[in-house]
C-alpha cells in the first residue's frame, strides 16, 4: 500500500529510492539485456531490502547511441525492454509492494532519429525548424567554442543539406530541443502528462539545468576552455521553465516529485533550482559524490549543503554511486568503508539514492579496451546484477544460440557477491542496508529529524540527528585506527538492529 504522507510530509523526504539500470538488472528473455519483465520479476528483491521508490534509468525507443538517452519515441518503450504493457505490469506490481516507480525523463535533447528532428533538419522552412537550435556559420567555423560532453569535439554539427549548424552538448547523435519555442515546452508537457497517466510517481530530469540556453550562444570563458559545456550551462530562463513544470507535477494527486539532474561545480548553483519550493522537488547534489573517503572533504560539502540548503527549506539527497561513475566500492578501496560508507548515506538529512549492487558491495567491472561500449567509458560500474552463484548468476543461461550472454561481463567475485549468497550472511554488507533501512523507517530522527554536527578528532565525522524524543546519534570514522570520541547527553546504547562493523556506529538514547 502507498501512502502519500510520512511522519506528515510528503514520501520523497523519507524515502530510499533504489536506482536500476534495466540493461543489467534482470534479463527475462534470454537476449543478453535486462528487460521490464525481468525488473517486475525482481521487485520482491527491493521490498525485502525496505527500498521505497525504484528510479528507471531509460527504458524508452532509442538508436542507442547513449544507451537509451538519445530518445526517439519519448511515449514507448523500446523493444529491447519490452512492451507498454510490461511497463504497466511492473508498475501495478510495484504498487502492490508498497513502491513507487519513478522514470528518466531527458528534456535536453531527443536522438537526432527523432520524428521531430527529422523534419526539423529536412530543410530550412520546415514547421519544426525552430524546434531545434540551429546557427549559420561557416563549415569550419562553428558558432562558438562550446566544448560537447563525451567527446574532444565541439557542441556543434554542421548539416550540409540546410547548410546550418546544429546544437548538441552531448553526442551529435543527441540534438538539444529549443525550450525557448512554446511548441517544444508544450510538447514535452504531454509527454509528462503521458506517464503521470500511467501512473508514475515522478520524474528524474536528466541534465535539467542545460535546457534554457542563452539566446546570444556566447563563447565560455577562457578559463573554462575545455570543460564541457553541460558543465557550465546556468541560465534564468531554466528557472522559469521549472516553475511551470513543477505546477504540472503538483496538479496531479500523491505528492508526485521530480528529481532534477543538476551537474553544477557548485552547491550553491544546484541550490537555485530548488527556487522557492515552485521548481524542482529534489536536485542531485554531485560535490560531495566526488569526495574523497576523508572526514574532513565530506565535512566540508555536507556543510555547505547545510549552508546552502537550509535557509531555502530545500530537501537535501544523497548519492554514493550510479550508472554514470565508478561505484564507490572501487573508489573507496574496501568493504570496511563501503560498509561505513553505507551508515553515513542512510543516516544524513536528505532523501538517499542506492544504485543498484551497491547493497552487495558490488566494485566496477573490468572491461578491456576492445570490449568497451560506452562512448563515455562509463561501462564498469553498468555491470550486471549477480542475483545468485550459479554459472550464469540468476539470468537465463547464454547457449551461443537462443540465449547470449550478458551484455557485459559480471563484476568481481559475483559468484560469492550475489543476493542469495549474501542474503544467507547475517553479516553482510546486503543485511547492513537492510538492517539501515528498517532503522529509518522506524526512526522519524534518522529519515525526518535534525541534523547537529558534533566535536570529533580530525578523521571522525558525528553527527546527532532528532526528532521528539527519538535521538541518534551517528560516529563515522575514516581512518585507519581506532579514534575515541566523547558522547555527549547520554545516555547511548548501540541501536540493537544496526552492527555496522568497523568504522561506523549507530547510537539511540532509547532504553534498552
Amino acid at each position: 500500500m502507498l501512502h502519500d504522507r510520512v511522519h506528515d510530509q510528503p514520501w520523497w523526504k523519507s524515502a530510499v529510492v533504489y536506482q536500476i539500470y534495466p540493461r543489467s538488472f534482470q534479463d527475462s528473455d534470454g537476449d543478453g539485456v535486462g528487460d521490464l519483465e525481468g525488473i517486475r520479476r525482481r521487485l520482491d528483491h527491493l521490498a525485502w531490502l525496505g527500498v521505497d521508490a525504484v528510479w528507471l534509468s531509460p527504458f524508452f525507443r532509442s538508436p542507442m547511441a547513449d544507451f537509451g538517452y538519445d530518445v526517439a519515441d519519448h511515449c514507448d518503450v523500446d523493444p529491447l525492454f519490452g512492451t507498454l504493457a510490461d511497463f504497466d505490469n511492473l508498475v501495478a506490481r510495484a504498487h502492490d509492494l508498497g513502491i513507487r516507480v519513478l522514470i528518466d525523463w531527458v528534456p535536453n535533447h531527443t536522438s537526432d532519429r527523432h520524428p521531430w528532428f527529422v523534419e526539423s533538419r529536412s530543410s530550412r522552412s520546415s514547421s519544426r525548424r525552430d524546434w531545434y537550435v540551429w546557427r549559420d556559420g561557416r563549415p569550419d567555423r562553428p558558432p562558438n567554442n562550446w566544448q560537447a560532453a563525451f567527446s574532444d569535439g565541439p557542441t556543434w554539427s554542421w548539416d550540409e543539406p540546410t547548410g546550418q549548424w546544429y546544437l548538441h552538448l552531448f553526442l551529435r547523435e543527441q540534438p538539444d530541443l529549443n525550450w525557448a519555442n512554446p511548441k517544444v515546452v508544450e510538447a514535452m508537457q504531454r509527454v509528462l502528462r503521458f506517464w503521470l497517466d500511467r501512473g508514475v510517481d515522478g520524474f528524474r530530469a536528466d541534465a535539467v539545468h542545460a535546457i534554457g540556453k542563452d539566446p546570444a550562444l556566447p563563447d565560455a570563458p577562457e578559463k573554462w576552455t575545455g570543460m564541457p559545456w553541460s558543465a557550465l550551462n546556468d541560465h534564468q530562463s531554466t528557472h522559469d521553465i521549472l516553475r511551470g513544470l513543477r505546477r504540472l507535477i503538483d496538479s496531479y494527486p500523491g505528492d508526485r516529485v521530480m528529481v532534477g539532474e543538476v551537474f553544477l561545480l557548485s552547491t550553491a548553483a544546484v541550490a537555485r533550482y530548488y527556487g522557492r519550493d515552485d521548481e524542482l522537488h529534489l536536485a542531485f547534489n554531485f560535490p560531495p559524490l566526488f569526495a574523497p573517503w576523508e572526514a574532513g572533504a565530506w565535512r566540508h560539502r555536507i556543510d555547505r549543503v547545510v549552508e546552502e540548503l537550509d535557509p531555502r527549506g530545500a530537501w537535501p539527497t544523497w548519492v554514493l554511486s550510479n550508472h554514470d561513475n565508478p561505484r564507490h566500492r572501487t573508489r573507496y578501496g574496501s568493504e570496511d568503508r563501503a560498509r561505513a560508507a553505507a551508515v553515513l548515506l542512510l543516516t544524513l538529512r536528505g532523501t538517499p539514492f542506492i544504485y543498484m549492487g551497491e547493497e552487495l558491495g558490488l566494485e566496477n567491472a573490468e572491461i578491456p579496451a576492445e570490449g568497451r561500449l560506452d562512448p563515455g567509458g562509463r561501462d564498469g560500474s553498468r555491470a550486471p546484477m549477480p542475483w545468485d552463484g550459479s554459472p550464469d548468476h540468476g539470468w537465463p543461461p547464454g547457449d551461443g544460440r537462443r540465449r547470449a550472454a550478458p551484455w557485459l561481463p559480471w563484476p568481481p567475485q559475483a559468484g560469492v557477491r550475489n543476493v542469495a549468497a549474501l542474503q544467507r550472511d547475517p553479516a553482510s554488507i546486503l543485511n547492513l542496508y537492510r538492517r539501515l533501512l528498517a532503522a529509518r523507517r522506524r526512526s522519524p530522527a534518522l529519515s525526518i529529524g535534525s541534523w547537529s554536527p558534533l566535536a570529533s578528532p580530525p578523521d571522525v565525522l558525528a553527527y546527532e540527528r532528532a526528532a521528539g524524543d527519538d535521538r541518534r546519534l551517528v560516529i563515522i570514522n575514516f581512518g585507519d585506527r581506532d579514534a575515541p570520541v566523547p558522547a555527549p547527553g547520554g545516555p547511548w546504547r548501540a541501536d540493537a538492529g544496526i552492527v555496522p562493523g568497523p568504522g561506523a556506529v549507530v547510537l539511540s538514547d532509547a532504553p534498552c
